[in-house]
Parts: structure tokens; sequence; C-alpha cells
């Protein structure tokens, strides 16, 4: 009789990455980074932002997967937080879930733009993601996260799968914007509820804080058309919401708002 082999539990994806900024003769300048596991940092030619890609080495994220970004944007710094390319979401093992967790605190007079690309949902992925900016009184953000629902140019929707996302950004210790989304099972079927998305398979969150935000939401609009709706919060902190039925028609109305809050200083790594 032949005993029963245990497989040996498939290897899970761990990174973590933490980082922070100084000021030095007038350019803001890498104060300390510690990283491990797949989570890496590439820094571009130095300017007057100080830019970061972050990379994932494994990939991609799994069931299981777990990943951490901890950002620290001292007072008067100005940093630019971005991904080499789209993340993707793959399918997941019963009962296992990715976790993506991010954290930044963000000084008095700095202004962090925090700019991930996609996240790109495959179908039976399993993912949880949470997002938590702090910012001092005075300090800006410019921040975007964009989720596609599934390969639609391969024609993949997504019917067994499961999403569940925060935001939460505070000022001054108070709450300013909450943003949370879960979705599970026939997401699909979901999205395409008129009430939820009309059949959208991609959307984009964006939130701007800054003393001329109001300035810029006629503009905003415009960029958005009928794919999306924006509004003040209060005058200095700008919301927006875009769907789309795809990454690219995501893209092509979410860049020129990207652009015009940023003032044309997005990083090279959205335009490829």
């Amino acid at each position: 009789m032949m005993s029963h082999i245990a497989q040996p539990a498939a290897p899970r994806a761990r990174g973590r990455v933490a980082l922070s900024s100084k000021t030095v003769g007038g350019r803001s300048v890498l104060a300390g980074l510690r990283q491990s596991g797949a989570f890496k940092v590439l820094f571009p030619r130095p300017q007057e932002t100080l830019q970061a890609i972050i990379i994932n080495t494994a990939g991609g994220v799994t069931g299981g997967d777990r990943f951490a970004l901890d950002a620290c944007i001292a007072a008067g710094t100005r940093v630019s937080l971005t991904t080499q390319a789209a993340e993707r979401a793959y399918r997941a093992q019963p009962g296992e879930t990715g976790h993506i967790r991010a954290t930044a605190a963000v000084g008095d007079g700095a202004c962090l733009h925090w700019l991930p690309q996609e996240l790109i949902l495959f179908n039976g992925c399993s993912i949880h993601r949470r997002l938590r900016i702090d910012l001092a009184g005075t300090a800006r953000l410019l921040m975007v996260e964009p989720v596609v629902f599934g390969r639609t140019a391969m024609g993949e929707t997504l019917t067994a799968s499961h999403f569940r996302d925060r935001i939460d950004v505070t000022r001054a210790g108070q709450p300013l914007y909450r943003d949370a989304l879960h979705l599970r099972g026939d997401i699909a079927a979901k999205l395409s509820r008129v009430a939820t998305a009309q059949g959208a398979a991609a959307v984009a969150s964006a939130l701007y804080v800054a003393p001329d935000a109001a300035a810029h939401l006629d503009r905003v609009r415009a960029f958005l058309g009928d794919m999306g709706g924006a509004s003040l919060l209060c005058p200095d902190v700008l919301a927006l919401r875009l769907v789309a039925s795809d990454s690219h028609v995501l893209r092509r109305h979410l860049l020129p708002v990207l652009d015009l809050l940023s003032q044309s200083t997005l990083p090279a790594s959205w335009r490829l």
C-alpha cells in the first residue's frame, strides 16, 4: 500500500518597502530606504521631486501573498510614488487571499503624488487592498487608484472573484476622504447593473487636495464627460470617479485629468 505524501504548500510572495524623504539644496531626496522580498524601488534621475517606482518582482499577486509599503514624506518635500506597470491579481487557491497594504504620512507643506498604475483583476482572484494616507494641515495630495475588472481584450469576465478595497485619507487627524468597495462572486453581473457601473469593466477613483482644487473643477468635469463625475468635498478637496468599458478608454479620459492636476509631471511609466 502506498502511503499518502502531503504536497508542500506553494510558495507565497512577501514584499515590504519603507522609505522617507528629506530636503537637500532645495531638492527632495531619499532619506531612508528599507526593502525586502519581492518589493523593490527604483529612483529615476534626480530632480526637484523625488520619484520612486515600485516594482513587484514576483510578477503579480495571488492568494496568500502579502505586500506592504510605508512612506514618510517629510515637511516641505515633494514625492511621486508610482509603479513600473499595471499590477496583476491572479487566480487564488480556495481559502487564500492576497493582501496589499500601503500607508503614507505627509508632513506640513509637503506634496505626495500617489500614482500607481492599474490593478488588473483576473477571474478567480481574491484580493484585499488597503491604503491609508495621513496629511498634515498644509500637506498636498494627488491620489489615483485605477482598477480593471478582467482582461476584456481576451474576453475575460469576473464570474468567481473576490475584491475588497478601502481608502482612508485624514488631515490633521480628522477624516477627510473614505472610500470602500467589496465585490464577491459574479462581479461582472454586479457591474452590469445600471446603479452600479452599467457594464463598465474599469474604474478609477482620484483625490486632489490643494488650495487650487476649486479652480480645476470645471476642466476636470469636461475631461470626464459622461464617463464620470467630480465634486468638491470642501474648497480645497476635489474627488472624482471615472468608469469605462476597458482600460484603454479609462486611460484616454484619465490621463488629461492627471496631467492637469499634476501640472504635467506624470511619471514616464504612465506614458508607456
